[in-house]
């Protein structure tokens, strides 16, 4: 165990008002494309830029379009929670930590086992018609063809933040109390370049904010703790007391 990981356990063991707040980086090692690596969505070749795709005024003028994009990059239901997920679970479940404010769409920590979780960005695990509100799962959406419709002759969307959407109200009100109440903020898994998401860091007020991130973010300054290992590794090696 490094010695930035001891500092993280030591932070752990004693607090109990401890918030997650995570990013992409924390579904790749579960095999979750993210946007922004060299590997990710943004250097692929489409006939328009993902960015382009996931916007609300693209999912409302090429509908058919969106959903081929959509079914072949954002439907990923072979992925697993993998050691961070598992363990920020364990640490909920202990009484440790009190949320999980994601910024992905995979419902992996649900699956996981963690209770509280704010979804800024929306699941793919929720669909609903835009004429009568009917929900339809996962499953519904990766089986249709072209548009998916409800049986009311809907389109259905997804229940996704798109570029050019604002996010949920309640949800950001829940993540902001969660952080302006939390003792020990712990970022993972992402580079901060997402607003209004990363803004909510604003609102934490406590003891020690940890960032774990391979690569450089814009708080890396501001952290008590820093540390750029994966966060599976990092996380499989803290012990839950």
């Amino acid at each position: 165990m490094s010695q930035e990981v001891e500092k993280l356990q030591k932070l752990i063991d004693t607090h109990d008002n401890i918030v997650f707040f995570g990013g992409a980086g924390v579904s790749t090692e579960s095999g979750i494309p993210d946007f922004r690596s060299q590997d990710g969505l943004y250097h692929q070749k489409y006939d328009y830029p993902p960015e382009t795709i996931l916007s609300h005024t693209f999912f409302m003028r090429k509908t058919e379009e969106f959903y081929k994009f959509y079914r072949d990059k954002m439907l990923c239901d072979t992925a697993k929670p993998n050691a961070a997920h598992l363990k920020l679970a364990e640490l909920e479940k202990a009484g440790k930590l009190k949320a999980v404010i994601t910024q992905n769409i995979d419902n992996l920590h649900q699956m996981a086992g963690s209770q509280k979780v704010y979804e800024l960005h929306g699941s793919v695990y929720r669909n609903y018609c835009t004429k009568c509100g009917k929900f339809y799962d996962f499953a519904y959406i990766k089986a249709s063809q072209g548009v998916p419709r409800c049986s009311c002759g809907g389109v259905i969307k997804p229940d996704v933040v798109l570029y050019e959407e604002g996010l949920d109200n309640e949800c950001i009100q829940g993540a902001v109390r969660a952080i302006s109440h939390a003792e020990v903020l712990i970022i993972g898994g992402t580079s901060l370049a997402v607003y209004p998401a990363a803004g909510l860091i604003d609102y934490f007020r406590g003891d020690a904010l940890v960032v774990i991130n391979k690569s450089a973010t814009a708080r890396d300054v501001h952290a008590d703790l820093l540390i750029t290992e994966p966060i599976g590794e990092v996380f499989s090696q803290i012990v839950v007391r």
